[in-house]
């Protein structure tokens, strides 16, 4: 019998490219349906809740390296996040769950506006919540987005899905020497400028002891593995 997640409430943050899955740019179908049913797996046990970011369709740094205005590429980033989220929205509901997208930019024809006791009281009901557009602010990473709404929303822990299988000292795919670590303090991360989350995002994590725990979303089975306790995944606490 499989044992109990050790955590009631997370908060699970992906990657925009988490969802591009061979393709160069924009959403695969198919990948974000098996990401749904790895939530599925987990969503009867756990309460979850989403920050999708928006690099599969537009990067804010990208856009004002060609010379759109920062705060201008931000914004457009951050919409590019809102159609990501609707993107696993449908998904997860092709997979039975019920699922609600809340935006920090209000546009109520698609989705609701960020209200964090409406979110909590989704997630008490058992529904998925994806949060979108950041922190509707510009020069703020989705990164900083989810460990902003883990806090808000009380989550255990803030589950970072990747490429890899946890923290490494580099890039594994292109440094075969890359360390791989089992476990970090928030310290570590930020003294060594690994890169996990950025500064803030590791700092709010700290500031609020929410561990961050980083695995491969591409891995099967690996997100209920992590949430019992057994999976692969480099932990960072204190």
């Amino acid at each position: 019998m499989p044992s109990a997640p050790k955590y009631r409430r997370v908060m699970l943050k992906l990657s925009g490219e988490a969802l591009m899955g061979s393709l160069g740019f924009g959403i695969d179908t198919a990948t974000v349906d098996r990401i749904a049913a790895e939530v599925k797996t987990v969503a009867a046990d756990t309460q979850v809740c989403l920050v999708i970011g928006g690099g599969n369709i537009f990067r804010g740094l990208a856009g004002a390296a060609k010379g759109i205005e920062r705060a201008t590429a931000d914004y457009m980033g951050m919409l590019a996040t809102v159609m990501n989220a609707l993107a696993m929205q449908a998904a997860l509901e092709r997979q039975g769950l019920e699922c609600r997208v809340q935006s920090a930019i209000p546009m109520s024809t698609v989705c609701e506006p960020y209200i964090r006791r409406r979110a909590m009281r989704h997630l008490e009901l058992g529904r998925v919540v994806i949060f979108a557009a950041g922190t509707g602010n510009p020069f703020f990473t989705t990164d900083t987005a989810a460990a902003l709404r883990a806090a808000e929303m009380g989550c255990d822990a803030l589950l970072k899905g990747t490429q890899v299988d946890g923290v490494y000292s580099a890039d594994p795919k292109k440094d075969p020497s890359a360390v791989r670590y089992d476990t970090l303090t928030y310290r570590d991360v930020l003294a060594r400028d690994l890169k996990v989350m950025d500064a803030a995002a590791v700092s709010l994590a700290r500031d609020n002891q929410i561990p961050i725990l980083v695995f491969s979303i591409h891995t099967p089975g690996a997100l209920a593995a992590v949430l019992r306790g057994d999976g692969r995944a480099t932990v960072v606490a204190e």
